[in-house]
């Protein structure tokens, strides 16, 4: 896209107040639902989601309360004040001296609300200590445990859906990135990279395609990177990146993703160095057929238990169910990892505006992981990868 001037467009990150507006608006409607007078959240994303407020979360509160009619109101010590407001948030700002401080810091809240009344949900995310508080400031209210703010994350509005593609276009460039390191230093004849100094440049390379192409950009943790993995690490799921440099012959692992506007994205595909053996390949391609099956189940109505079922069934049918470790996927959003869950255990129909991920794998220990992930939306008639590196083994190797 190009400005009227012939010059690139700036993509934005932050969401503009009536988007903030229609989010509130729906968490609105589900207090009503349930017939809560208000709503109170202390988790980090949920304030984020509600107010478009991001902060480094800590010791010192920080909270919002919605009700059905009226502004929301965020709690922030006084030293994050000037913050919030720089940020735009979207609510009436109220705040405290200091935590622990000689006054309870939920108390500023309580008066703003004139000391509610009434079913007060509150999240269920909140901590035993930070509860106490609460309820210390709000004492006559009777409190409601709610996932209703969860739940509304679940659908993403369409401008939620533009954040999540440009952070997919983002993690197919480091992808990328990752692969031409590796096959730069191929060419070269010396040492192949690490796993760290994969990650090192990936991350780069993420972070700075954000600041040189966006305005206004969002941190939150991580902002780029991801998990790279080869040989034998790659057989621990969620492996750390270590010092270990990778050699011909191997399997390795991108784990990679970023957030834009604070809305995440992951991608990861396995490669090989070199000639695949035919243990290589049969392993690849069964989680390819299993990442397949998967992304034609995720659709519309469709029980993410189910689509579990479906997708891990290949790797089953395959004689391979031995060497699972974990479900299908999980729903990202503001974060990482968050429900629903494409589990045995999770029986949430699907619905169009749900961005879920799609990561089958299989882990021989002394040998290798395998694992192919896209985020996918889901649409009115099934579901769409927002990533789009290739996933097939062909294209995943790199020959040394």
């Amino acid at each position: 896209m190009t400005t009227t001037t012939g010059t690139p467009a700036r993509f934005r990150q932050r969401l503009p107040a009536d988007v903030l507006d229609r989010l509130q608006d729906g968490v609105r409607d589900r207090l009503r639902a349930q017939d809560l007078d208000a709503v109170l959240t202390d988790d980090p994303e949920d304030v984020a989601y509600l107010t478009g407020f991001f902060h480094h979360p800590g010791e010192r509160p920080v909270a919002v309360l919605l009700r059905p009619e009226g502004s929301a109101v965020l709690l922030v010590p006084e030293l994050e004040r000037q913050h919030a407001q720089e940020q735009h948030a979207r609510a009436e700002i109220v705040s405290y001296a200091e935590y622990p401080g000689v006054e309870n810091p939920f108390a500023p809240l309580a008066r703003a609300a004139g000391h509610l009344r009434g079913r007060l949900g509150v999240t269920t995310l909140i901590t035993q200590h930070r509860l106490a508080l609460a309820q210390g400031a709000f004492t006559a209210a009777q409190w409601v445990p709610t996932e209703l703010v969860t739940r509304a994350r679940y659908r993403k509005l369409p401008e939620e859906l533009a954040l999540h593609r440009e952070a997919a276009r983002i993690t197919d460039l480091m992808l990328t990135a990752g692969v031409a390191l590796v096959t730069e230093a191929v060419a070269a004849g010396g040492d192949l990279p690490s796993e760290q100094e994969l990650v090192r440049h990936v991350t780069s390379v993420g972070t700075a395609t954000m600041y040189a192409e966006h305005d206004d950009v969002v941190v939150v943790s991580p902002l780029a990177g991801g998990l790279v993995y080869a040989g034998p690490n790659s057989a621990i799921p969620h492996g750390l990146p270590s010092g270990y440099r990778l050699r011909p012959g191997d399997t390795f692992m991108l784990s990679l993703g970023c957030a834009v506007g604070g809305r995440f994205v992951e991608g990861e595909r396995t490669f090989v160095l070199g000639e695949p053996t035919a243990d290589q390949r049969r392993y690849h391609d069964t989680v390819r057929r299993a990442q397949a099956e998967g992304g034609r189940a995720i659709a519309p109505g469709v029980p993410c238990a189910a689509s579990n079922a479906r997708c891990l069934g290949v790797i089953r049918d395959a004689g391979l169910g031995e060497y699972l470790r974990h479900r299908q996927g999980h729903g990202i959003g503001l974060g990482m990892h968050e429900p629903p869950w494409l589990e045995d255990g999770d029986e949430t129909p699907l619905e169009a505006g749900m961005v879920v991920s799609n990561e089958p794998g299989l882990y021989m220990p002394g040998h290798a992981g395998y694992r192919i992930s896209d985020s996918m939306v889901v649409t009115a008639t099934g579901s769409q990868p927002l990533t789009t590196y290739p996933r097939a083994l062909d294209d995943c190797v790199i020959p040394v």
